[in-house]
């Protein structure tokens, strides 16, 4: 891709101790290498509610980011004793940005972790606060970066089409890993489609397949290698490349 303009992809970020009042914001630098790597220029998004819009008026692609856990009280559900809210202003800037990305249905989203629990609420979904309550497995296959399996639902899905419209084949879903850390989890993805989860059944993608690409991983793709990591993040990346005027890139990346 470097031969061409490389798309500006808005990237979330955190607050240090999940508060506004400790005057710094922080992500991870895995992030921004990821879609620098992927050809893309990665610009990290101030929490300005009211700039929102501007933000995705401006790039060509947004990536919201992991984090701790979404405030549900404002979705209807208290929050579970072992939660870890994120800073209200955060919560407030990202349901913000997805209310500007349903005015522009064309931008391509990748929502991680935190990211994609966060496009689910939005669309009305809910969330399983806390895996370990009702699977007995969830530390071990869910937390700590640990790796595991995907079961691919629904293959006509932006997470499995190149930019040219080629599908992956059989062959390169085998054996695929993701890398994951979270305790809680979608339960109900709304509007929104499951077109994957973990062998024992917790929902790692959600898409929208009305729009570009419009999707949701459970897991870190820029903590990982391969087909659902690095290469999902070109994928992305290569879609934002024509996400302005409806053409993409015949191939990823060199």
């Amino acid at each position: 891709m470097t031969h061409m303009k490389r798309p500006l992809i808005g990237i979330t970020v955190d607050n240090i101790d999940n508060d506004i009042a400790s005057g710094r914001y922080e992500s991870n630098v895995a992030y921004s290498a990821a879609v620098a790597e992927a050809g893309g220029l990665p610009l990290l998004l101030p929490q300005e509610v009211e700039l929102a819009a501007a933000y995705v008026e401006l790039c060509d692609g947004l990536m919201l980011t992991g984090g701790d856990d979404a405030r549900t009280e404002a979705f209807g559900d208290p929050a579970h004793p072992q939660s870890r809210c994120i800073e209200p202003r955060r919560q407030a800037f990202e349901l913000a940005l997805l209310d500007a990305l349903s005015r522009k249905p064309q931008r391509p989203v990748l929502g991680v972790c935190l990211g994609m629990q966060m496009m689910a609420l939005h669309a009305g979904g809910r969330l399983n606060q806390h895996l370990p309550d009702s699977l007995a497995n969830a530390v071990e296959e869910h937390q700590n970066n640990h790796q595991h399996g995907v079961v691919v639902r629904i293959t006509e899905s932006a997470l499995l089409t190149f930019p040219s419209g080629k599908p992956l084949s059989n062959a390169d879903l085998c054996g695929a890993t993701v890398v994951s850390s979270h305790h809680q989890a979608v339960e109900n993805a709304g509007r929104l489609r499951v077109t994957a989860t973990s062998p024992d059944g917790v929902i790692e993608v959600i898409d929208d397949p009305d729009r570009p690409f419009y999707v949701g991983v459970q897991w870190h793709p820029e903590r990982g290698v391969g087909l659902f990591n690095l290469d999902l993040i070109r994928r992305f990346v290569s879609v934002c490349a024509g996400s302005r005027n409806g053409t993409y890139l015949p191939q990823l990346p060199d």
